[in-house]
């Protein structure tokens, strides 16, 4: 019966740890592109299309992102010492992972709701402010929008960091 890497249940477990990984974090990798076509087609169907991209991040792509770890976890112990918790490539993957989940949830997030929200107040009817121009939502859209790009783009860098750790090994 085969054992480690050669086992059924390993190649099993890597292959869901690799499907967790191209589905959660794939799903969220090109959220800036639909962020982009929010921001140009404005209006109920910028917002709209804000929403989605959020509520599918944050209630369905976490879940899988959430299982990467366990599944890599649950693959290091499956391969009977080939992998170790204290090789470079899988303690910085890990080290990776924690920045950009902290990340996600500590400012991407955030952000991202708060800029659902002033889109919807947007729409609502903000008002102007007395000496006219745009209402103050609406520079604070523009700003946050700013960090989501900022912060969007420092963690789609963490995965593909990840993937180079992953496919490369260094210092294996």
């Amino acid at each position: 019966m085969a054992t480690g890497l050669n086992s059924g249940v390993y190649k099993l477990v890597l292959t869901l740890h690799i499907l967790a990984a191209i589905v959660g974090f794939g799903s969220v990798f090109l959220a800036g592109v639909f962020g982009a076509k929010a921001q140009a087609r404005g209006g109920r169907e910028g917002l709209a299309i804000s929403e989605v991209v959020f509520d599918v991040a944050e209630h369905w792509s976490t879940w899988f992102i959430y299982a990467v770890p366990v599944l890599g976890i649950i693959s290091i112990l499956l391969s009977q010492d080939a992998w170790k918790f204290s090789q470079m490539w899988i303690s910085a993957s890990f080290l990776l992972y924690i920045v950009g989940v902290g990340l996600s949830h500590g400012v991407h997030f955030p952000n991202l709701r708060r800029m659902n929200a002033l889109g919807a107040e947007l729409l609502a009817g903000a008002a102007a402010p007395a000496g006219g121009g745009p209402p103050p939502q609406a520079a604070e859209l523009e700003a946050c929008g700013k960090k989501a790009a900022a912060v969007g783009m420092v963690l789609n860098l963490i995965v593909v960091a990840i993937l180079f750790l992953m496919v490369f090994k260094p210092g294996l």
